[in-house]
């Protein structure tokens, strides 16, 4: 049987719609589960203007946020809230967010977000980059905190149901990132989940438009704060290497791994990972449990489409964002001419496609969580990690 589809916004019909939402009972499927999807436009303040896409599978929700460059705002399963407490209190319009303020930190006014994706033609720290403008000629311009992609709406929206097993709900949209003389870059991305289960899968494409080769980098902001990140909780990941970002970093290296409770005035760490995965299928897997071990979120993906992965803990008190940072990536998030001179920048041919896939889960009990813990082992088991006391020069800009 067909999926059952509804487009909700097509830019080149000039079709869009306001309101409209389907549930169990208004689409009734082979299955006891119920299950719903809503779609709103939110009125008001900083959010006048951004669409929200609401799916409940029956046990885990979350939205996803067209106008946010389809990312995905706060999510829970059975209860236990996804995402975190920012002093970004709504979802931002993009019209209100300067790219370039506080010299390039502009991106952090609409930083709220569970999943926000940071690219795509660029992602990092601030800074400067020397590119071939419209007459052919070297320019330097000036790139911002973590690119464009998240403040840029969908140009597609649709919602598609499986109405076989195993009862499939997908957003799919589609974001443009183009300029003429520049780069245009389409992200074609795929939000689902399986009625009654514990999980949220991205699957996403980024196609190049033009004829001739763009780059492209890419990295999924994965964010979390209470009840997974508290006092002693504990992120566990098969590891290679672990280098501090800088010195900041250096200084708690010996607890890298596990969290503090809410401090006032902590100033951010970074920790750069080179994964180990699964040598038939180089698949990984990042485990971040809370303190007694009964409560554990996991982030699953392949480490030939994202090698990189980035930690970034932010264990500031609540008000000012107790938040910790899950973040695997094409590249690690340094200044772009960095990040190319250490060849992790992705060229993609003309017409050329990546994909790039993300599974996030939640494990509730202290056997699931367990079971998390020796697939991480097992990967483990094939190296010892490598714990470097100072910056790496090959991962880090402060190197």
């Amino acid at each position: 049987m067909n999926p059952f589809r509804f487009i909700l916004t097509d830019v080149s019909r000039n079709h869009w719609v306001s309101d409209w939402s389907l549930d169990s009972e208004t689409l009734p499927l082979k299955t006891s589960q119920p299950w719903k999807i809503r779609k709103t436009r939110l009125h008001g303040g900083l959010q006048d203007g951004v669409d929200l896409i609401e799916v409940d599978n029956g046990v885990f929700s979350f939205s996803v946020i067209p106008t946010r460059g389809m990312g995905i705002g706060r999510g829970s399963y059975r209860g236990h809230a996804l995402g975190w407490d920012s002093p970004v209190r709504d979802l931002v319009h993009p019209a209100f967010v300067e790219l370039n303020d506080r010299g390039g930190l502009g991106w952090l006014k609409g930083f709220n977000e569970w999943i926000v994706r940071c690219g795509l033609s660029s992602n990092g720290a601030p800074g400067t980059d020397v590119v071939i403008d419209n007459n052919g000629n070297e320019a330097q311009v000036f790139l911002p905190l973590h690119g464009k992609i998240a403040n840029t709406p969908a140009r597609f929206v649709e919602v598609q149901i499986q109405q076989e097993p195993p009862f499939q709900i997908t957003v799919r949209g589609v974001v443009e990132e183009s300029m003429l003389f520049g780069p245009a870059l389409r992200l074609t991305s795929e939000i689902s989940t399986e009625l009654g289960s514990n999980a949220l899968h991205l699957s996403d494409q980024v196609t190049n438009l033009n004829s001739t080769p763009e780059e492209l980098e890419l990295l999924y902001h994965c964010n979390y704060g209470p009840p997974f990140l508290e006092q002693d909780a504990a992120v566990l990941a098969p590891t290679r290497t672990l280098s501090p970002r800088d010195a900041r970093a250096q200084e708690d290296l010996t607890t890298y791994d596990r969290f503090r409770a809410p401090t006032e005035g902590y100033v951010e760490q970074v920790y750069f990972y080179e994964l180990l995965g699964s040598p038939q299928t180089q698949q990984t897997q990042v485990l971040l449990k809370n303190a007694s071990g009964s409560l554990g979120t996991s982030l699953h993906f392949s480490l030939e489409q994202m090698p990189c992965f980035s930690l970034w803990k932010n264990t500031a008190s609540q008000e000012n964002g107790y938040v910790t940072g899950l973040e695997p990536g094409t590249n690690y998030p340094n200044p772009k001419r960095f990040e190319r001179e250490q060849g992790r920048v992705v060229v993609l041919q003309g017409g050329e496609t990546r994909n790039y896939a993300l599974t996030l889960a939640v494990h509730e009990g202290r056997d699931a969580v367990r079971e998390l813990e020796r697939q991480i082992e097992a990967l483990q088991r094939s190296a010892e990690a490598q714990v470097l006391l100072a910056p790496d020069a090959r991962l880090s800009a402060a190197g």
